[in-house]
């Protein structure tokens, strides 16, 4: 063997062999496990650290918590109590208000039933004072307080008369019918109308039976855009085609 090759086998395997090292294989996720383990750890000692320094501090989390919860439960209380005071104001201004409503429309029928009781006074007494006049020993039936004024919609009228009977037919019934005759202006035209008018539903309301004195109360409706000019009330008795009584208001 030549000399060259044996020096090559000594300095590959003698005692000037390069020195081989020897290594256990560990897998990457083994790795990476141990990484997050210790990262973990290190956080977590961290944390005790940081809360360690706040006690140290004077800073305890667990009392602020604590006292959080505390104020947050008291904080809830006093929503639910203002809830329900809330509840109770409103109601009572429901009951005020349903109260002022009741007592507004009370005062307005009394002040209603005062107007009208006064009326009815006033109109008893003229009664009283005409069956005791000398005047009153007529044989015409009388009209008495005739009317007319506007209503509360457009075009509409409200009348009121009284009537009595004459001193021949005391104690006795009068049976008759009430009509109206309005003369107005519409359009720079003269025109007359009648009410009851034909086929009107409200010709009941012109009927008249009495024995000694009829307050009659109504309304009757024209065109809005006509100026009546004066309205005459004709008074006629049951079988007879001409007025027992006439009384005319102008305008």
């Amino acid at each position: 063997m030549p000399s060259g090759r044996w020096k090559v086998i000594r300095h590959r395997f003698g005692i000037a062999a390069p020195r081989v090292a020897v290594q256990t294989h560990i897998p990457w996720y083994w790795r990476w496990a141990g990484i997050a383990v210790l990262l973990g750890v290190a956080a977590v000692a961290a944390s005790w650290i940081y809360d360690a320094g706040r006690r140290f501090a004077g800073f305890d989390r667990s009392e602020v918590l604590h006292e959080l919860q505390r104020v947050q439960g008291e904080l809830d209380a006093a929503r639910a109590e203002l809830a329900r005071l809330q509840a109770i104001a409103n109601a009572a201004d429901s009951r005020v208000s349903i109260e002022r409503t009741a007592q507004q429309k009370l005062a307005q029928q009394v002040r209603a039933l005062e107007q009208e009781n006064a009326r009815v006074r006033e109109e008893l007494a003229m009664v009283e004072q005409m069956l005791t006049s000398e005047e009153r020993h007529t044989q015409t039936l009388a009209i008495y307080q005739f009317k007319v004024r506007p209503d509360v919609l457009p075009g509409e009228y409200r009348y009121r008369l009284l009537l009595l009977t004459p001193t021949d037919r005391r104690g006795r019934d009068f049976s008759g019918r009430l009509e109206l005759v309005v003369s107005l202006q519409e359009g720079g035209q003269n025109a007359m109308m009648s009410f009851p008018e034909p086929g009107d539903a409200s010709a009941a309301g012109f009927k008249l039976a009495f024995k000694y004195f009829r307050r009659v109360e109504g309304t009757f409706r024209v065109s809005p855009k006509a100026k009546v000019e004066s309205v005459q009330v004709r008074v006629y008795e049951t079988g007879s085609n001409q007025p027992r009584a006439t009384h005319s208001v102008a305008f």
